[in-house]
């Protein structure tokens, strides 16, 4: 791998961190708990279409494991993770058909993130009614994956100039 190609990645995995603490930071507009934008997804959307799903694939891995060590518990790093490899495993797919938008794709990757956070959070309560939650995260997921794929590929476009 290419030196400048390994700094970038490092760079990417900083700026994804970044973006995770910023996010914890910013108060909850509405009074639903755990909601999000997925800044952090702006790395890895990014990743995924200028570089390729494996590189994305290691920067989330890392940014998930270091922000849970840093910020979270067990607790955080499990539900992250199943949410990250949801969306992760849906976006790449998705981006293979070359059929889909960077927005869409994105879209997709949030509505699987909060899919699998509630399979995990199933799982790790023993309560079935956490899913009663999920029509609430969807729609968060639409409109926050929108975004993040809107800018994404607003990045990946001004950044094609760019060689790794």
């Amino acid at each position: 791998m290419k030196t400048k190609k390994v700094a970038f990645l490092g760079l990417s995995i900083a700026l994804a961190m970044i973006l995770s603490f910023v996010e914890s930071q910013i108060p909850a507009l509405i009074a639903i708990p755990g909601m999000k934008v997925g800044l952090p997804n702006l790395a890895i959307v990014f990743l995924l279409y200028r570089i390729g799903w494996k590189e994305s694939v290691i920067v989330s891995i890392i940014r998930v494991l270091l922000v849970s060590m840093l910020f979270g518990n067990v607790q955080s790093m499990l539900f992250s993770i199943a949410g990250a490899v949801l969306s992760l495993t849906g976006m790449i797919l998705l981006k293979k058909t070359n059929w889909f938008s960077c927005i869409t794709v994105s879209i997709v990757g949030g509505i699987l993130h909060n899919v699998g956070q509630i399979i995990a959070a199933v799982l790790w309560t023993q309560t079935a009614q956490i899913v009663f939650y999920l029509p609430f995260l969807l729609i968060s997921g639409i409109v926050a994956g929108a975004i993040i794929g809107l800018v994404s590929g607003m990045l990946v476009k001004r950044s094609e100039k760019w060689k790794f």
